[in-house]
C-alpha cells in the first residue's frame, strides 16, 4: 500500500521548506508554496544555482504571514504578513515566463540583500496572477505558482533509499524539494504512477523531474558538492539530464494529508534510461 509519509511547502523560492502534516491544494499548487520569490533589480528570479546561501534562510508560517530567520545567525530574522504592504506591481520572470507579481516590502528587500551579499528584492504573486505550465503536459489549462514549472514534485521514499543505497553518505530528503513524499513502493514507482487518487482527487504524473545542481548543496552549510549528480547520473540519466521525482498536475480540490493512501488507476511505462 502506498501512503503519503511527508509533505512540504516552500512560500518562498528556493529558501528552506516546511513540513507539514497537511496541505491544501489550491488552483496553483499547495496553499502558500512557493508564492512569494526572490529576484535582482531586473525582476528575474534568483535560485540557490546562483545563490548558494539562500539554503541558509529558513521560512516559518506564522498565524499572520511568513517568519524567515538565519540558520547560523539566530538572532538574524525578520516577519512577513501574507498581505504584501506594497502596492507597486512588475512584471518579473522565471525561466521562459513573464508574470505580474506585488513588490512586498522595501525593507524587506533590504534585510535579504544584506543576508545574501546581493542586490535583491522579495515579489509576490497574487491571486489575480496567472502562470501556465508547459502546454505540451497541461491537462487542462493547468496553472502554477512561482515554481520552476509545476503546481506539485513527488519523490517515492523507496527512491531515495536505493539512491542512499550507492551513495558514500546518505542524503536527505531535503536535497530534492518534493511537495509529496511517499512510502511502499519500489524505487523510482513514481515514474510509472500516469494517474492516481488522494483523499478522492484526481492526480497525474506528467513529467519527470530534470534535476538542477540545487541537490548538491547542503541544505545546512550552503556548500556545494558533487553528489547526489554523480551517481544520478550514472543510471538516470538520458539525452545528458538526470530525472530524480516527477511532476504532478491534478483536478478537484481538497486536503492532502500525511498518511493519506494513494490508489493507482493508471500505470505508464516509466522512463527507458
Amino acid at each position: 500500500m502506498l501512503n503519503i509519509s511527508q509533505l512540504f511547502i516552500y512560500p518562498v523560492k528556493s529558501l528552506g521548506g516546511i513540513a507539514v502534516n497537511s496541505a491544501l491544494l489550491t488552483d496553483r499548487g499547495f496553499e502558500h508554496d512557493r508564492r512569494w520569490m526572490i529576484t535582482g533589480k531586473d525582476n528575474c528570479f534568483i535560485t540557490q544555482r546562483e545563490l548558494p546561501a539562500m539554503a541558509l534562510l529558513q521560512v516559518q508560517l506564522t498565524g499572520t504571514g511568513l517568519h524567515i530567520y538565519h540558520k547560523k545567525k539566530s538572532a538574524e530574522s525578520i516577519d512577513i504578513p501574507f498581505a504584501p504592504l506594497s502596492p507597486d506591481t512588475v512584471m518579473a520572470t522565471v525561466w521562459d515566463d513573464v508574470c505580474e507579481v506585488q513588490r512586498v516590502d522595501p525593507e524587506v528587500d533590504e534585510w535579504l540583500s544584506d543576508m545574501l551579499s546581493y542586490d535583491c528584492r522579495l515579489l509576490y504573486m497574487p491571486d489575480n496572477s496567472w502562470r501556465s505550465v508547459d502546454a505540451r503536459y497541461a491537462i487542462d489549462n493547468d496553472i502554477t505558482s512561482l515554481s520552476d514549472g509545476y503546481p506539485a514534485l513527488m519523490i517515492g521514499q523507496a527512491s531515495l533509499d536505493d539512491l542512499n543505497g550507492r551513495l558514500a553518505v546518505p542524503l536527505p530528503m531535503n536535497r530534492f524539494r518534493p511537495n509529496m513524499v511517499f512510502s511502499g513502493g519500489r524505487p523510482y514507482e513514481e515514474d510509472e504512477m500516469a494517474h492516481f487518487t488522494i483523499a478522492g482527487m484526481d492526480f497525474y504524473a506528467v513529467k519527470p523531474c530534470a534535476r538542477c545542481p540545487i541537490p548538491t548543496i547542503d541544505q545546512d552549510t550552503a556548500l556545494a558538492a558533487k553528489e547526489p549528480l554523480r551517481t544520478l547520473a550514472t543510471y538516470r540519466n538520458k539525452n545528458n539530464k538526470v530525472y530524480f521525482g516527477q511532476n504532478i498536475l491534478y483536478k478537484g480540490r481538497g486536503v492532502v494529508q500525511v498518511g493519506d493512501s494513494i490508489a493507482v488507476l493508471a500505470r505508464g511505462a516509466g522512463i527507458d534510461f
